[in-house]
């Protein structure tokens, strides 16, 4: 039951550090992401409250939500066109789309469904050349693109910050809290009403993401791989 005891302990702490940044336990959202964990794995960290599970390959969660549907199945990979129709078909949330071109290809699957499908745009804040994300100064435009779209809602933004330096992420993700906010600034009362969301912070990186204004953290080893310590080593070291 390793899993469920370490679910619990990532969550109380990230609750103690949204409250320590004077913000409540609820507006952070834990997404255990479960990428590399079968169903066995799953179910414990469902069954210890875990509610929001990220998939990043558009054949596992197909294979995985049909058998967990009170779960929230976010789709955090990338997004190939090909694939969008099984990733709009499974996933309460896309974190990556940051193509234009992907856009008419999920409104036609979002409406053959019947669902308006909410979008995280991908930001490639630190700008490195490995990351996926629209660059900063080309994300009003892609939001605008998308918001033409009636079964497409822009819920807020996502980003991935370089490994190894937690002075970097930090970084990384006060760039787009601040991204988000100017973007926001500019949006008409219901789209703005939307645009609430930052996904930001990975098992070695999310202590430092809440502060910057994260609301949703995406947690993976220190959940599902026992013995995991990453969560508990000193940051900024």
């Amino acid at each position: 039951m390793y899993v469920a005891t370490q679910y619990q302990q990532v969550l109380n702490e990230v609750h103690e550090c949204a409250r320590a940044c004077g913000r409540t336990p609820e507006s952070v959202k834990l997404i255990a992401v479960s990428k590399t964990v079968g169903m066995p794995e799953i179910r414990d960290a469902f069954a210890a409250g875990a509610l929001d599970f990220g998939e990043n390959r558009p054949d596992c969660i197909a294979e995985k939500e049909p058998q967990l549907l009170q779960a929230n199945w976010h789709f955090i990979g990338n997004v190939q066109s090909r694939a969008i129709p099984t990733i709009v078909k499974h996933s309460c949330l896309i974190h990556s789309l940051y193509k234009e071109s992907h856009l008419p290809v999920i409104e036609r699957a979002a409406s053959e469904l019947g669902k308006v499908q909410d979008v995280l745009i991908e930001v490639n804040v630190s700008g490195e050349e490995s990351k996926g994300g629209v660059a900063p100064e080309a994300l009003p435009e892609l939001i605008e693109q998308a918001q033409r779209y009636p079964h497409i809602r822009v819920r807020g933004l996502m980003t991935m910050a370089p490994q190894g330096s937690t002075e970097l992420a930090r970084e990384c993700f006060e760039g787009l809290a601040a991204l988000h906010a100017r973007v926001k600034a500019q949006m008409n009362a219901q789209e703005a009403a939307d645009f609430t969301e930052l996904s930001m912070g990975m098992s070695e990186d999310w202590q430092v993401a809440i502060p910057a204004g994260a609301t949703m953290v995406r947690v993976g080893r220190a959940i599902f791989s026992e013995g995991f310590a990453g969560n508990k080593r000193e940051m900024g070291k």
